[in-house]
């Protein structure tokens, strides 16, 4: 029963958010209203499905599945952001409602925290989870090509960690596994791209020295969770979107990564934003970024790239 009640919460939050005002009776509804009241015929939500235990806690994830699922989707792999200190998943179930629109598979994804486990257990969490998606391809339909990794902030840094590990990775303690755990393309928004950067000098970050607390090899640790030490030749397609002024992400960081990219031939692009926000841009500036997002996944992700309903 719980499960039921989760799921047609979630169903209802996203139509009070794209509803705005009813129209009066004998109205048509716009195109984004009849989205909104269609929605729930055609996803199935499965909410809070355990990927992994690890130090006695259940990490979670939500799978958003189109209903009429007779062949294999694109599949998004969502992680939250909150610096690894804060956040949850059903805070953020927004940012990916463009992908449902599009009639992609959502897997929205939990992970330890830093008050339940300091780092890298984020990082293996997220293995974890990409490793579930593999697992259970074939009932869920996930086109295990079509795989991308998406997230905003700490969730960017998780989304570029997935798509950047090699294939024998340190972070497979708590969930080995012979798949080979590919991704099709990364979206990164705002997220950090090398750990070491904020834990002393000008760029200090408070969350960050929460997240390492004051473990002896905690420099060691940071660069083994910085996308920017694996940057080689073969990575999937990355996208990176940033204010060119964010308080809490040096956007030096994107520009970082785009240049280390660049140098190893792989595809990408920077999308900067004329803002001094971390997110929380203006719906103008939301739109462009989606316009660049599309084209870009309709340049590199393999396949037809699905359309509005």
């Amino acid at each position: 029963m719980q499960d039921r009640s989760n799921r047609f919460a979630l169903i209802a939050a996203a139509l009070c958010f794209l509803f705005g005002a009813v129209p009066a009776h004998g109205q048509q509804l716009s195109e984004t209203q009849s989205w909104a009241v269609d929605l729930a015929g055609r996803y199935t939500v499965t909410p809070n499905v355990t990927y992994v235990t690890a130090n006695n806690y259940e990490a979670k994830l939500d799978v958003y599945r189109p209903k009429d699922n007779t062949d294999v989707h694109p599949t998004l792999l969502y992680f939250h952001g909150g610096g690894m200190v804060n956040g949850t998943k059903e805070a953020t179930a927004f940012t990916f409602l463009p992908f449902l629109e599009k009639g992609w598979t959502v897997v929205n994804v939990e992970y330890r925290l830093a008050r339940v486990s300091l780092a890298p257990a984020a990082i293996e969490d997220g293995r974890c989870a990409l490793r579930w998606v593999y697992q259970h391809a074939k009932e869920n339909k996930f086109d295990t090509n079509r795989i991308v990794t998406m997230g905003n902030s700490a969730g960017g840094n998780l989304a570029l960690m997935l798509g950047y590990l090699p294939a024998s990775s340190e972070f497979d303690r708590q969930c080995p596994g012979n798949d080979d755990l590919k991704v099709a393309a990364v979206l990164d928004w705002y997220g950090i791209t090398d750990w070491n950067d904020l834990l002393d000098g000008p760029n200090t970050r408070p969350y960050a020295l929460t997240w390492f607390g004051s473990q002896p090899d905690r420099r060691q640790i940071a660069k083994s969770v910085s996308p920017l030490t694996y940057v080689r030749s073969g990575l999937p397609p990355t996208i990176m979107i940033q204010g060119n002024g964010d308080p809490n992400v040096p956007y030096d960081q994107s520009v970082r990564l785009r240049k280390a990219l660049e140098d190893a031939h792989v595809a990408n692009q920077l999308v900067t934003i004329q803002a001094n926000t971390h997110g929380n841009f203006s719906e103008s500036q939301m739109n462009d970024a989606y316009v660049q997002l599309w084209a870009f996944l309709a340049k590199y992700l393999p396949g037809q790239l699905l359309g509005a309903r």
